[in-house]
């Protein structure tokens, strides 16, 4: 029998679903509550294109389908069933006949929420009805591009940012009230939160999902999702979102073999399988998975109000041979190793997504060296509109975790990423991939005393935050974390009790709203005229300086990596102007030794560094600062 109409499903519909273009699917598949012929229920709709029959089961049938069969829509493998009389809040699930003759019990791919983990079943949910109270904030994204804006994530885990104890989570609510004053009092432009998509292994952080439109149940429903965001907005917090659109979990009620064949993932198992993580890699060649995953983005967006989406593992996507041993390895029509259908993809994806979403962010995960990945499709780029900066990330690390007499021999960790830092609209992570799986805590990386490793940290910072690109700081490294991230329990919050970290977060709070306030460090983040060098080579001293130029304002950082006092350190600056201190990491406010600081510093006609004029400051061991024209003698 085929359905049409009788179901409020057209044909039109389930036609774009097989094309890849129902880039708003999520609106016809799934459980919808609706009316039918005056008729108050739900109707279900999905694809499992090589199924025998397709049944929904549930508590309202005792989980036998007998009795509700799904009909199909068309010849293109949609079914779909209208159940009169069902209400929000029931369960369900699907269950498929293979073609061979076995039952499957799977979760609606659709489903906009799902059982509590270790439950696995899809819950019929209202998606549509919230009164949202953000119209500020969304008009004032479509103000100054955000290229020319100051850009500064706060990454959050919600099941470990606080607990109440063992797996007593805080609710989406309870999260607005306290994590989203807190991030906007510390002067956070946003909150990027670790996938909230639902997943059934803690562990897992999220990163291997079951259902990718179901906010997940650990943390409350749908509606306090909703609240959380608005809250953000409300604060002026933007909301990024971790998304995993390369890969999916294996666990039976998930979409692996979801009708009895690989639809989702594909035929050929050495390019479906991803061995490191043990899940399964989608069939990117198949026109149903982009409608799936470009609807996924939308949804995101559209229900929830996300404000950007940051990708996860665009380099595993467009690279085949990655993570794989050598008897898996896959090779695409002309030989080559890149994804082709992948790469296809998330053209596609970004294209779409600014369609409807002008001012969205799209920041790719992206360890890859592949080039343009934020440039438009229509010059080749990948369209995304960031990406992280994994080299500076990796180098800079690499540079601080050395002891300070090895820092000179290896100068060029500190200063190399200047050479590309513009060939990519960059934002430079400081992730929770750095501080786990005994990589040590961004404090504990630093060497030397524990009194050494706040100034280095606090000096890292400043390089951090003056160097060009956007910014993003996972959660505990405002303060100072000494433990490795622990995924199971919450942040270490008694630590605020030591002036040590008290005094890293007063640093982190000052150094957040000194960059917003200071336009030269963001307003001209592409362009390579936006950065100078002072002095590159002074390895030796392990030293650097360098200005960064804003529309109509310049500044100044200075930083000195080295364990040395260089009481008279003379340093060339572009203008015979007078400079203030706006921030030194050494102040004593902050934990350092600086107990008075010279906040004004007059040129003097004295050539140095290849400039017409310079000053001359106290520059202590470990010691960032951020130098600016006084106010009158401004450029």
């Amino acid at each position: 029998m085929v359905a049409t109409i009788s179901l409020g499903l057209s044909e039109e519909e389930i036609f774009l679903f097989n094309q890849g273009t129902a880039y708003h699917s999520y609106r016809f598949m799934g459980a919808h509550p609706l009316t039918i012929n005056g008729v108050n229920g739900v109707r279900f709709a999905v694809w499992a294109p090589n199924a025998a029959e397709v049944r929904v089961i549930g508590e309202f049938n005792q989980w036998i389908g007998d009795a509700h069969g799904m009909e199909a829509v068309g010849t293109t493998g949609v079914y779909a069933l209208f159940i009169p009389n069902l209400m929000p809040g029931e369960l369900y699930k699907y269950e498929l006949i293979t073609p061979d003759g076995k039952a499957l019990r799977k979760s609606d791919p659709y489903a906009f929420y799902s059982e509590r983990r270790p439950g696995t079943a899809s819950i019929v949910v209202e998606i549509d009805g919230y009164v949202w109270d953000d119209a500020s904030w969304q008009g004032k994204k479509r103000g100054i591009p955000v290229y020319q804006q100051p850009l500064l994530i706060y990454e959050a885990h919600a099941g470990s940012w606080k607990i109440k104890g063992k797996e007593h989570y805080y609710t989406y609510e309870e999260l607005a009230a306290e994590l989203v004053p807190y991030v906007s009092e510390l002067g956070y432009t946003h909150i990027e939160l670790m996938p909230l998509a639902e997943h059934p292994l803690d562990q897992s952080w999220g990163y291997q999902v079951t259902g990718f439109f179901s906010p997940t149940s650990r943390y409350g429903t749908p509606l306090q999702l909703k609240k959380l965001v608005d809250a953000c907005h409300r604060h002026g917090i933007g909301v990024i979102l971790d998304w995993v659109p390369g890969h999916f979990c294996k666990d039976d009620h998930g979409l692996r073999q979801f009708d009895g064949t690989p639809i989702f993932e594909g035929a050929d198992s050495n390019r479906a399988e991803l061995p490191l993580w043990g899940t399964l890699a989608f069939d990117f060649s198949r026109h149903e998975v982009w409608s799936f995953l470009i609807s996924n983005a939308i949804y995101w967006m559209d229900e929830f109000h996300i404000d950007g989406l940051r990708v996860d593992a665009v380099a595993n996507m467009i690279d085949l041979h990655m993570d794989k041993p050598h008897d898996k390895l896959t090779y695409n029509a002309y030989g080559g190793k890149d994804n082709l259908d992948a790469l296809r993809f998330l053209k596609k994806l970004n294209e779409t997504v600014f369609h409807y979403y002008p001012d969205i962010l799209m920041l790719a995960e992206d360890s890859s060296a592949w080039p343009a990945v934020t440039s438009p499709t229509y010059l080749g780029g990948l369209g995304f509109n960031f990406k992280w900066n994994m080299g500076w990330m990796n180098d800079s690390l690499r540079y601080m975790s050395l002891h300070p007499n090895d820092r000179p021999h290896h100068h060029h960790l500190i200063t190399f990423s200047i050479w590309y830092a513009f060939s990519e609209n960059y934002v430079l992570p400081l992730s929770h991939d750095e501080v786990v799986h005994g990589k040590r805590s961004l404090l504990d990386k630093m060497p030397g005393s524990y009194e050494e490793k706040f100034a280095q940290l606090r000096l890292y910072y400043g390089y951090w935050m003056s160097h060009p690109g956007k910014k993003l700081l996972f959660m505990g490294g405002e303060w100072g974390q000494y433990d490795e991230w622990k995924d199971q329990d919450m942040l270490d919050w008694m630590v605020l009790e030591y002036d040590s970290h008290q005094g890293m977060l007063a640093y982190v709070k000052e150094l957040n709203h000194t960059y917003r306030m200071t336009p030269s460090l963001w307003e001209r983040d592409r362009e390579p005229e936006s950065f100078g060098w002072i002095d590159v080579n002074n390895a030796e001293q392990s030293v650097i300086s360098y200005v960064r130029y804003g529309n109509d304002s310049h500044s100044i950082a200075i930083i000195n990596f080295s364990a040395r006092d260089y009481s008279d350190y003379r340093v060339g600056v572009p203008e015979p102007v007078a400079y203030s201190t706006r921030l030194n990491s050494n102040a004593g406010k902050f934990g350092g030794t600086d107990a008075a600081i010279n906040d004004c510093h007059d040129t003097d006609e004295i050539a140095w560094h290849g400039r017409n004029q310079s000053i001359k400051i106290h520059l202590p061991p470990y010691t960032f600062m951020l130098l600016t024209p006084l106010p009158g003698d401004t450029l």
